[in-house]
């Protein structure tokens, strides 16, 4: 519940009031029983309301039925999510996977009140009024739309696939923060980079993948990539449409999966970001390595704290941390040079001395135990880790 007002939250909406209802038989017309229906419109009716936000997911049928039964506008889960994300996406890309889930979960909800989809900041919007202009929202022209979108969405992934490739090749391995929406990475992303990118104490306060470059110990340059928060039942539309983005995750040298310590379902938070990872293929063989920044360390009381220190001090992959006051950053720093570093193994090397960018690459990349010079060639023994490696073997065959 707790939740549910907060993504409301999230996007300006006044929480009048909630209520929790055990459903012990779904109603395949209106989710709620008779007695309950009756409850929520009297509800809506003292605090009025203009909207009911039901924290499940609603069939088109259902959302019809309850919204003539309470007289006001009614979204579920999935709606409200995608509303926030609709106001949230700051890109081009951002906006068009918003557009396309939106067009998705609409396309099946053409039985509702109201003929028209509204057109409204881009082309969605379950909330206002109508916009500007309006398209009639039959499924012939909301297919030609997804496919227009579905055709500019593929030539971002393949934009995206080319910087990945030309990031591959470059000297600098790559971190990517996940975690669950509101877990402290963007507090986090700022206090590692120095930067001021939106932070706030908000569901989904970032959208759009962000990448600045930081120093760790050892390693001169490291990208570091903010991503978007999880949550759980995340609506299959979103996680199909921001395939794109996530993969930006896929192609990450390292993982770090920020926890909020202090939230009391912190586990089960945990378990959805896990699935999550899963569903992008990130539990199998051959995935990025990962450590767990266990964060909101100053939001503790004495003796949590101390158990989670304890039991931190027992794991090799997690280190707690504070974002908000910097504390213990700097292990967190240590932590992620040593797993960037891990499985490093020493090559001897030939290459003709005037190749000097892949000289150079290796000195970036790995450390350069000894160099000498033979005739035309240079000859380096590297220490180098086994993706660093299969990149350069890949640089060689190019």
């Amino acid at each position: 519940m707790e939740e549910a007002e907060g993504l409301a939250q999230a996007i300006g909406i006044v929480v009048a009031a909630e209520r929790a209802f055990r459903v012990r038989a779904v109603r395949p017309a209106t989710l709620l029983g008779k007695g309950q229906v009756d409850e929520v419109a009297e509800l809506a009716k003292e605090q009025g309301a203009g909207l009911l936000i039901v924290d499940a997911a609603l069939t088109p049928i259902q959302q019809k039925n309850l919204e003539d039964e309470v007289g006001a506008k009614v979204i579920d889960r999935t709606g409200l999510i995608l509303e926030i994300f609709g106001e949230r996406a700051a890109t081009a890309e951002g906006q068009l996977q918003v557009e396309l889930a939106h067009l998705e979960y609409q396309a099946g909800r053409l039985v509702r009140s109201w003929t028209h989809l509204e057109r409204q900041r881009g082309g969605f919007g379950f909330l206002g009024g109508p916009g500007e202009t309006q398209i009639e929202a039959d499924r012939r022209l909301i297919r030609e739309r997804m496919a227009r979108i579905r055709r500019e969405l593929e030539q971002v992934k393949r934009t995206r696939s080319l910087h990945r490739d030309r990031r591959q090749r470059a000297p600098w391995p790559v971190i990517a923060l996940v975690g669950y929406t509101n877990a402290g990475k963007s507090t986090l992303f700022n206090r590692l980079t120095g930067e001021e990118v939106f932070a706030e104490n908000l569901l989904f306060a970032t959208l759009d993948p962000t990448m600045r470059d930081i120093r760790l110990p050892g390693f001169d340059k490291v990208i570091l990539s903010d991503t978007v928060g999880f949550v759980s039942d995340l609506p299959t539309e979103l996680i199909a449409a921001f395939r794109a983005t996530l993969e930006e995750v896929r192609s990450a040298d390292l993982l770090v999966h920020v926890r909020n310590m202090a939230h009391p379902d912190r586990e089960a938070q945990r378990e959805d970001v896990e699935d999550v990872l899963t569903s992008l293929g990130l539990a199998e063989e051959g995935a990025p390595r990962r450590i767990e920044a266990w964060n909101k360390l100053d939001l503790l009381s004495a003796e949590e704290r101390e158990r989670l220190l304890e039991e931190a001090r027992r794991r090799e992959d997690v280190v707690p941390v504070s974002a908000l006051t910097g504390e213990s950053v700097d292990a967190l720093r240590d932590c992620m040079s040593e797993k960037l570093r891990s499985g490093e193994q020493v090559h001897e090397i030939r290459i003709a001395a005037s190749d000097g960018g892949r000289i150079a690459w290796l000195h970036a990349r790995g450390e350069v135990l000894d160099q000498s010079v033979d005739h035309d060639e240079v000859r380096l023994s590297v220490r180098l880790s086994p993706d660093n490696w299969a990149r350069f073997q890949a640089m060689e065959s190019a």
